[in-house]
């Protein structure tokens, strides 16, 4: 049986979507415009359909960046990506684990629409340069341009130590402990002095509005907590070991970025419109 180009790069083209817009929502959305767009195609012609379905998919997204900036003008408090239940084998790709982390995702966000795609088709996925150009409007040459600075800007805002999955998730077990005990000393030793706290809760569900910077700062804010009030599940988010934590007045993801056997960095998402895929694995590649 012949299976549709669209159904056999389903997968790849949502990872594509993800990561440019750092939500799922919109992603699957880019997807469906898609699809509707390669039915209307005469797929005799193409004679590389999953170089199509890329670019087409690409063209989509950056059209719906524009969408998605004027909605982040009014969101409230800092913005985080969109969280993925995964599966543990997508840390077995290192490469596609750390491009879809909470991290990378974040990092991603400082970058304008067409650098973002550059970097993601370029540096994620490894398509040719005259491919990128095709999906972006530029031409090769500017491409390379684009994808150096890119790489440039990612590299000095994304930690340079790299962490197995083993480690991250014992330093997980750690903060999970940590967490439950609820004494401030347990949550400072796992944490780094200069640890930042963001958290993503849209005005929807209770969170900063602003980042929170310090060990002392946080583990008092973490160790202020209703104890009883909650419960913790390890699961693997965005291809890392991390936290989904349901209580009486919600349900939350927490990521962290590991460092030397400490976290430095806490990403917790709390509003309930990124929640919804927590339950069922999203299944990414390359």
């Amino acid at each position: 049986m012949i299976v549709d180009p669209f159904v056999a790069h389903r997968s790849l083209l949502f990872t594509v979507a993800y990561e440019m817009l750092g939500s799922a929502a919109d992603a699957e959305d880019v997807l469906q415009e898609t699809w509707l767009r390669w039915a209307e195609v005469d797929q005799l012609q193409v004679h590389d359909p999953r170089a199509y379905l890329v670019r087409a998919v690409t063209r989509q997204a950056l059209n719906r960046t524009r969408t998605l900036s004027r909605r982040r003008e009014d969101y409230v408090g800092e913005w985080l990506p969109e969280p993925l239940l995964t599966h543990p084998d997508v840390a077995d790709d290192v490469e596609l684990a750390e491009s879809v982390s909470i991290a990378m995702l974040t990092v991603l966000e400082t970058l304008g629409p067409t650098e973002r795609a550059v970097f993601v088709l370029r540096e994620v996925f490894d398509i040719p340069y005259e491919e990128v150009a095709g999906a972006v409007g530029k031409t090769p040459a500017a491409v390379r341009q684009i994808a150096r600075r890119a790489r440039s800007h990612i590299a000095a805002r994304q930690s340079r130590v790299s962490v197995s999955p083993s480690e991250h998730r014992a330093v997980v077990a750690r903060f999970v402990t940590a967490l439950h005990t609820g004494r401030i000393q347990d949550l400072m030793e796992i944490m780094a002095p200069d640890v930042v706290l963001i958290a993503d809760g849209g005005g929807l569900a209770g969170a900063a509005l602003a980042p929170v910077h310090g060990a002392d700062v946080v583990a008092t804010m973490l160790a202020g907590t209703d104890r009883v009030a909650f419960e913790t599940t390890e699961v693997w988010l965005n291809g890392a070991p991390a936290i989904r934590i349901e209580s009486g007045s919600g349900r939350a993801a927490v990521s962290v970025v590991v460092e030397n056997g400490r976290i430095i960095r806490i990403y917790a998402t709390s509003n309930p419109k990124k929640l919804t895929r927590l339950d069922k694995p999203a299944d990414l590649t390359r």
